[in-house]
């Protein structure tokens, strides 16, 4: 089952459709003097960087074009190291090797996002940025990582895939570091089937993105552009109707944001009967917007046994989430087979080798730990039980009662 945005398509969604296509311009860009163009595009990106509080925001067609795009923008490539999760969707690693830079994994705590401390044993010379994922909706430790980027004078972008709508001390994630992605897949806070947003602060790092994202245009291809081009660039442009969905579902974020709080604290309240089992460390309540309740088993056998049960997976087994999962990354390959960014003259550093395993605080943590659907229901998350966004309280507190009781059988 998809997100809680999927739920609550509605009226407002098919009238921003009919406006597009009764407007006769699908196409990202139109005649702004003609009342009939709407620039749905346009006007989402001025939204979105408002509610997210950047000076700048790109439409995109991915989630994963959103994270390439800012990482060439930001000059990663050929040569540099970028610390990233081992628990985090592959679009996360694969971004970096399209960019020809080479991940490097790193631990992820009981936030389920980096651990700061294993940030620092893994910086070298040759580390370029720390890609932070705020994975499951839950923002990770960016005071600390900030910090350790400021410290090492590295870059940081965060991978805001599944936290539309997340904060960390009042500020929106994404805002942080240089340049911030989102995605608005079927599967995240807010959908329009997909799509993707780039944010920044940074008016030239906006400049080269919006290039990158359009053949390398100057933004919405205003003035004579020949002779000014800096960069040269790709067709990962957002159109008109993605938009149109987008902008319809942002207004909803709020609503969606105070029923996943509201839903998920009453089956923490009746779960939390049971000592046996530990919660997810959420830095801050209120900045969280994950469509998931995660919490670990005391062991890994409990784990199993209640896996079994509810019909679904530990987190550990949740496909190309987790590194262990990843086999074609594990295995190095690469689009062509010259195995760039791995074997590359560019890249100083001793041959990089991924073995399952290599992350023992992750595969201990993940191994314990089982997903429960709050808003999305997705087998590559390991989720296949739980609850909607749109349930009521007496269906929370009855599913809740069943997980008790299974969860005391196992344990």
């Amino acid at each position: 089952m998809p997100g809680p945005g999927m739920d609550l398509i509605g009226n407002e969604e098919k009238k921003a459709l009919l406006e597009v296509i009764e407007s006769g311009y699908l196409y990202r860009y139109g005649d702004y003097s003609d009342p009939n163009f709407k620039a749905k595009v346009w006007n989402l990106e001025q939204q979105v960087a408002s509610y997210t509080g950047v000076n700048f925001a790109l439409a995109v067609n991915s989630g994963t074009t959103a994270l390439l795009t800012a990482l060439w923008a930001l000059k990663i490539g050929p040569g540099d190291e970028v610390i990233v999760p081992g628990y985090t969707f592959i679009a996360s690693i694969t971004a970096i090797i399209f960019a020809r830079a080479v991940p490097i994994l790193a631990e992820v705590d009981e936030t389920l996002t980096l651990d700061p401390e294993d940030i620092k044993r893994k910086i070298t010379p040759r580390t370029k940025a720390i890609m932070l994922v705020h994975m499951l909706g839950n923002p990770g430790h960016l005071d600390e990582i900030k910090k350790i980027a400021e410290d090492n004078n590295l870059i940081l972008i965060e991978d805001c895939a599944q936290a539309f709508g997340a904060s960390f001390r009042g500020k929106s994630v994404g805002t942080y570091g240089q340049m911030g992605a989102f995605s608005l897949n079927i599967y995240k806070t807010i959908t329009a089937g997909d799509g993707g947003m780039v944010v920044t602060n940074d008016e030239n790092l906006y400049k080269r993105a919006f290039a990158i994202h359009d053949q390398g245009h100057l933004p919405l291809r205003q003035g004579v552009e020949q002779g000014k081009r800096t960069v040269l660039g790709l067709n990962f442009r957002m159109n008109e109707l993605t938009a149109a969905v987008a902008g319809a579902q942002l207004k909803k974020i709020d609503f969606i944001k105070n029923k996943l709080h509201s839903n998920k604290e009453l089956l923490k309240r009746i779960l939390s009967d049971i000592d046996e089992i530990k919660f997810r460390q959420i830095l801050e309540e209120d900045g969280d917007i994950g469509t998931l309740l995660t919490f670990f088993m005391p062991n890994v056998k409990s784990a199993n046994n209640l896996a079994i049960k509810l019909n679904c997976t530990t987190v550990a087994k949740s496909g190309w989430h987790v590194y262990n999962n990843m086999e074609h990354f594990l295995n190095q390959m690469t689009v062509t087979d010259e195995g760039c960014p791995f074997k590359c003259p560019f890249y100083k550093g001793a041959p990089v080798k991924y073995t399952k395993g290599m992350l023992p605080q992750t595969d201990d943590l993940l191994e314990r730990a089982i997903n429960i659907s709050i808003g999305v229901s997705d087998a590559g998350l390991g989720s296949a039980y739980g609850i909607r966004i749109n349930s009521s309280k007496e269906e929370i507190e009855t599913t809740g009662q069943n997980l008790l009781n299974m969860i005391r059988k196992c344990i």
